[in-house]
């Protein structure tokens, strides 16, 4: 199959740490995952064709070739509510991938989108989704955890991400907490930072690459307490392919990938809380196991496939299993 895959990102994306400095995506996790997405298709024998915008400077992997402009394929695979440009000028099949709750924009979602998770595809009314993938290389695993606990998003949305709860969870549980994310305006993330301080934790801004896999291995647990409809949070499946344990709200899609074998489901400071005090309870090795088993890229890239060819030969909207 010739897959045209689409982006506005530079490839590859960096892995080095910005600090506090602002950056155009500040947790690139849906550019991440095509990324991903594009090298899985390749591995598995497809042509993939990915027409990037932004800066190239490294090579693409097997069966990847990188352009800059649109070619003819089988099938489109780019982003919902983003380049409509792009769809306009496609004059085959298509899909896009769905990484945001579409309704507080006002935008009614297309049969043709695949969510990325079950849990988005169904607040929308839809059926068709394909859980996120990762890939292990670019993380580490260890069992030995640090007397610390994370908390990892974009500062532009960090208050909807729960940070205030996660640092107040922290100090409840007298454990010290280390914040990591930058933001798209120097406000959030002085904002970030002001609140940081102002509850002692470390807040180091953005963390790339080999910084951030040890970052997330060595924590006790990542805190993700959000009010969002979390679409399907990459920092969780970053954490579990660490051996980090999880510790979530019951919002968005935190009840679809945290289980009771790899993490803790809370409402309130206090329950993160005592969750802290219990994150050694989950064993390292059972969150790496999940984590391969559920969000491995090639997963991923086999379940998109499938709805790849439901979009060309059958029209009838296919329900992937997150298996």
């Amino acid at each position: 199959m010739r897959i045209v895959m689409t982006g506005d990102h530079p490839y590859p994306l960096p892995r080095i740490s910005a600090g506090r400095s602002p950056k155009r995506f500040p947790s690139a996790a849906g550019q991440r995952v095509h990324d991903w997405l594009a090298k899985g298709l390749g591995e598995l024998g497809h042509e993939v064709v990915y027409v990037l915008t932004g800066e190239v400077t490294g090579e693409a992997p097997k069966g990847v070739r990188i352009t800059r402009r649109l070619e003819d394929g089988d099938i489109l695979h780019t982003y919902a509510m983003r380049n409509p440009e792009v769809i306009a000028e496609w004059r085959g099949p298509w899909v896009a991938s769905c990484h945001v709750d579409p309704r507080p924009r006002g935008i009614e979602p297309d049969d043709r989108w695949i969510f990325v998770s079950r849990t988005l595809a169904e607040s929308c009314g839809k059926e068709r989704y394909v859980l996120n993938g990762i890939d292990p290389s670019e993380y580490v695993y260890s069992e030995t955890k640090g007397n610390y606990v994370l908390f990892m998003s974009s500062m532009d949305a960090a208050i909807s991400k729960g940070l205030d709860v996660a640092l107040a969870a922290a100090r409840l549980a007298g454990v010290p907490i280390v914040v990591a994310g930058t933001g798209t305006t120097e406000e959030s993330i002085e904002n970030a930072g002001r609140l940081c301080s102002e509850f002692g934790a470390t807040y180091l801004g953005d963390v790339q690459g080999d910084e951030k896999a040890g970052l997330l291995a060595g924590a006790r647990a990542l805190l993700l307490p959000t009010r969002l409809n979390d679409a399907c949070p990459l920092v969780i499946m970053e954490a579990l392919v660490s051996g980090t344990p999880v510790i979530a709200s019951g919002n968005g899609a935190c009840p679809e990938l945290v289980t009771s074998e790899v993490g803790f489901l809370c409402r309130g400071e206090g329950e993160v809380a005592d969750a802290i005090g219990r994150s050694g309870e989950i064993s390292p090795a059972a969150c790496r196991e999940k984590a391969l088993h559920d969000h491995h890229y090639l997963r991923m890239a086999r379940e998109y496939v499938r709805e790849y060819r439901v979009e060309m030969f059958t029209k009838t909207p296919f329900r992937a299993s997150s298996q």
